[in-house]
């Protein structure tokens, strides 16, 4: 699916099942030393998508480790970002002189629940979401929108180094399969662009922001 949401300079891998006796990689050992099991293979699988993504770029496996705000740490000269829900995990890598910032993320094909909706949009969003539902009310727009605006945060925090909160962009979804943040604080960029796909049950939503 990613590969239909990105430009050819990134690379993609993508998982739909887990394999129960798969290894953790080296130097990655004690960020799931207490993880309960679903969470032990969701991590192994996405990692192994990370490493398999970067592969395709020539690079060397290597332990993933997580940054300040849990971002994936990328090999010197590489972005990317990393994706995990129920029945799919996927990364997605490229190398920082074709591609300045990366998001992806995946959701269940579900609505949010409503008290966590007032939480991530702005008067804007809801309003916009309100026109989209009536045009297309098979869409869940509300978990559309959410997974958006969390690749948008995944592609603003390596660059910008700062918060982006779900109130500081305001988006705008074209029903065709496009859509635009516009980033309501400081920063590197004011706008961002992106697509969005729904298949298999899931929203799947991609960025990348150039130079």
């Amino acid at each position: 699916m990613l590969e239909l949401l990105l430009p050819s300079s990134v690379r993609t891998a993508e998982a739909f099942t887990d394999d129960p006796s798969e290894p953790c990689f080296p130097g990655e050992e004690d960020l799931i030393a207490t993880a309960v099991p679903g969470r032990r293979r969701e991590f192994l699988t996405a990692r192994r998508c990370a490493r398999e993504a970067l592969a395709l770029l020539g690079q060397a496996p290597v332990a993933i480790r997580p940054g300040p705000r849990r971002e994936p740490l990328w090999p010197d000269g590489v972005t990317g970002s990393i994706t995990h829900c129920a029945g799919y995990r996927a990364a997605a890598v490229a190398v920082t002189a074709d591609v300045r910032g990366l998001g992806i993320d995946a959701e269940p094909h579900a609505p949010l629940p409503p008290r966590v909706l007032p939480a991530v949009t702005t008067a804007q969003d809801q309003e916009h979401l309100a026109v989209l539902a009536k045009s297309e009310p098979s869409v869940h727009w509300d978990r559309l929108l959410f997974s958006a605006k969390e690749s948008v945060y995944k592609a603003w925090y390596p660059v910008a180094r700062t918060w982006l909160g779900f109130t500081d962009a305001h988006l705008i979804i074209d029903p065709g399969g496009l859509f635009r943040a516009e980033i309501l604080i400081d920063g590197p960029f004011e706008k961002i662009t992106g697509r969005w796909v729904i298949e298999h049950g899931l929203v799947v939503t991609a960025v990348t922001v150039d130079h």
